[in-house]
Order: structure tokens, then sequence, then C-alpha cells
């Protein structure tokens, strides 16, 4: 499954025509023209236009111009294929590249989540935890505030008159 390219040295190649199922793990990068259904980890994955990757994906870079499907997680990642419903993208950034020979262009995001930016660190992490926590945790009850009253003004009864300076 290994070739030698003149370009850059070893690649793991999953060959059109060819269905694997399970987990495929390279220390290469790794080119999918056929369809792969599970775990694949690698420093960079390509998905050709003829290419399928269905699963969980762990790669620093991610170029595919085929279809995917399922949680991926990623540095980068550029799309231009299809992105099936149901799929997680995680990345610290993602570029889509839209293009049509027949008139307009059409994207559908099915039910997909993207993730674009810095992994939150466990700090954050735990601070959204106890937040969402405390979201889900109900309001205690008050008391209800009854109405205050004022009270009237004191009563002043008439007093003598002040003593004359003469």
């Amino acid at each position: 499954m290994s070739e030698a390219k003149p370009n850059g040295g070893p690649r793991t190649l999953v060959e059109e025509g060819t269905h694997l199922k399970g987990s495929l793990s390279s220390t290469c990068p790794i080119d999918v023209k056929g369809r792969v259904d599970g775990e694949l980890t690698a420093p960079s994955l390509t998905v050709s236009a003829s290419g399928a990757v269905h699963g969980k994906v762990k790669v620093a870079d991610l170029l595919s111009e085929g279809e995917i499907s399922g949680e991926v997680d990623a540095d980068v990642v550029r799309l231009s294929g299809v992105v099936k419903d149901n799929t997680v993208l995680r990345a610290r950034t993602i570029e889509v590249k839209l293009s049509s020979t027949k008139g307009k262009v059409q994207v559908t995001f099915g039910e997909c989540v993207l993730e674009v930016g810095e992994a939150p660190t466990r700090e954050a992490e735990t601070g959204k935890k106890d937040d969402v926590a405390k979201a889900a945790q109900p309001a205690a009850p008050q008391e209800p505030e009854l109405p205050r009253s004022i009270p009237p003004p004191p009563q002043t009864t008439p007093s003598a008159p002040p003593p004359s300076m003469s």
C-alpha cells in the first residue's frame, strides 16, 4: 500500500476500486482514491474526487475533493468535495473551495458541526462544563416579594411657640 512519489517520499495509497474497512495508520501521507470505512491516522490525508473516507480521521492536514463523513480532527482542512450529514469537523482552519462548470454553486450543510480555532485548554473546558452544569441546574425557589407598605408620616402635635428674646 505504500508507494514512492518522486516529489516527496513514500505515500500510502488506497487505489480506486479498493474498499478498506477497519483501521489505517501511517507515518506517511495517505492518498485515498478508493474508499476507507473506519479509523484513519496519518500526518496528512488527500481524498481524491473518486475517493471516500467514512469514520474517524486524525491528521494534521486534510485535502478532500471526494466524500468525507464521520468525525474529522485536523489542524488544516481544505474542502472542495462532499461532506455528508452527521459529520463533525474540528480544525484550526477550514478552507472551502467552491466552483461549478454549470452555472450556480449550491452548498448544503446537513446536520454537521464545524469547530474552528484553537483547541480549548483544560481550564477553559472545565469552566465551560461548570457553566453548562450551572445552567442545567434548576434555579433555587425564591421567596415571593411582598408588597412593602410605606409608613405614614409621623404625627406632629402643636407645640408651644418659641420663647421670645426680649
